[in-house]
């Protein structure tokens, strides 16, 4: 893995423990555009589009950094490279949206929203695809246009 530069784009996705075919297929392309910009992905690091999305930054040699709600590392979906166990269930939304740069939500439901939330109190970007319509989150069609927005408003290089 190496050293990872500190000024690397950390990136959360947020979505539901429960999806869909083709919502799991767009968390898997945000994962894998995540990766391929040389990102960092943070997630729930549960199922779902968490694990879609892990899988996607994984199999594309990407870091992802999963913040589990339990207090045990091994729940981790087996697509997490670095499991930060909390054992404080959905709390654990507010040391995700702490802990980034930018987020993009997939789809959810009252768990994403509270992450939406918590990203858009805190100033940081959210880019939503399929998800709550709500003042501030910036939508998007599919991965490539939602990451390309991020670097846009991010000015990542």
């Amino acid at each position: 893995m190496g050293m990872v530069p500190k000024d690397t784009p950390r990136i959360a996705v947020f979505g539901g423990r429960v999806s869909t075919g083709s919502l799991l297929d767009v968390a898997y392309d945000v994962g894998r555009e995540i990766a391929l910009r040389k990102a960092i992905l943070y997630c729930g690091g549960m199922g779902g589009v968490m694990e879609a999305a892990s899988r996607g930054a994984m199999e594309n040699h990407g870091i992802t950094v999963g913040i589990l709600p339990t207090a045990a590392a091994d729940s981790a979906n087996p697509y997490i490279t670095i499991p930060i166990v909390t054992g404080i269930g959905t709390a654990r939304n507010y040391i995700i949206a702490r802990s980034v740069d930018a987020a993009i939500a997939i789809n959810g439901k009252y768990g994403t929203l509270s992450e939406i939330a918590y990203s858009l109190d805190f100033n940081k970007p959210v880019i939503g695809i399929q998800t709550w319509d709500i003042k501030g989150v910036i939508q998007a069609e599919n991965a490539t246009e939602a990451l390309n927005k991020l670097w846009e408003i991010c000015q990542w290089g």
